[in-house]
């Protein structure tokens, strides 16, 4: 009896541990996730079928976007969680643009776009891209810095978390050393709003990915997986055909707080579903084996 104790406290201590560390529960489950934006001209003629196909493939997790007049590709958020419900993929995150808020402050636009998103049972709601009248100066990054301050915090009241993408315009030097992402690094506050590291664009902007961990740990929730091309445009190539090491950089998703990752590759030169197949099938046989 006492063994058979011994054994039920320990599953217990075991599954709570699962349940603390999302890193933990990756390992486990493997989740391994791909950006909708991927394919966004197969999704465009057919939803329904390029999310069939995602999960033919052998993704489990999907980062979602163009949301735009409270609907996804014309579906209500209710319509769309199900297509995902019905091929039992998670929907841990979705890219959210809010432009009339992040430029002119419109508040209405962001409680409604946050109350959609939570309809989709996201656990981050991410900010994805910043267009170049938003990003003219350092000022302007203070004053976004301040606005993802404010959508943050309406994001925790739905339940939800937020997480800022980037690209490699927020690593311009505009004098001394000084960078727009450095503003939001130290004018947001950490304990609500997260990142989400786009692997390949903080690489072509000249930043170690690693160093970034190291330098505000914990704080990166989420990673896009994209590879390099050796050539000198740098192009986007599938995971484990470019220059970047993803399997170094991977040893870090626990310092980094990484608790989902999601393969996205802007441009492809090959049939895209060939290519996000070998994008995951380098992932599977060498990152998460």
């Amino acid at each position: 009896m006492s063994t058979r104790r011994a054994f039920l406290q320990q599953a217990s201590l075991a599954s709570t541990a699962l349940f603390m560390h999302p890193s933990s529960f990756f390992e486990a489950d493997e989740l391994i996730g791909i950006q909708l934006y991927t394919l966004r001209e197969e999704a465009k003629k057919d939803i329904r079928a390029t999310i069939g196909k995602i999960a033919g493939v052998g993704y489990n997790s999907v980062e979602v976007f163009n949301y735009k007049d409270g609907k996804f590709f014309g579906l209500s958020p209710e319509d769309f969680k199900a297509i995902f419900t019905q091929y039992n993929l998670k929907t841990p995150s979705g890219h959210y643009s809010m432009p009339n808020f992040l430029i002119k402050g419109d508040e209405d636009e962001l409680k409604r776009t946050v109350a959609d998103a939570a309809k989709m049972s996201h656990d981050f709601f991410t900010i994805p891209y910043l267009t170049p009248e938003m990003r003219t100066s350092l000022d302007d990054y203070k004053k976004l810095a301040e606005k993802i301050n404010k959508a943050a915090e309406v994001v925790k009241s739905a339940g939800m978390r937020l997480a800022y993408h980037n690209h490699d315009f927020e690593f311009k030097d505009w004098g001394d050393g000084k960078r727009g992402f450095d503003i939001f690094l130290k004018e947001t506050d950490p304990s609500l709003v997260n990142f989400e590291m786009d692997i390949y664009w903080i690489t072509k902007a000249g930043v170690d990915p690693i160093a970034m961990i190291k330098t505000i740990p914990g704080r990166i929730k989420m990673w896009h997986v994209k590879d390099m091309d050796n050539t000198p445009e740098k192009s986007f190539t599938e995971v484990g055909s470019g220059v970047i090491n993803y399997k170094e950089i991977f040893k870090y998703r626990q310092q980094s707080g990484m608790e989902y990752f999601f393969v996205e590759q802007d441009q492809v030169r090959i049939p895209v579903y060939e290519s996000i197949s070998k994008s995951y099938q380098y992932i599977k046989q060498n990152i998460v084996s």
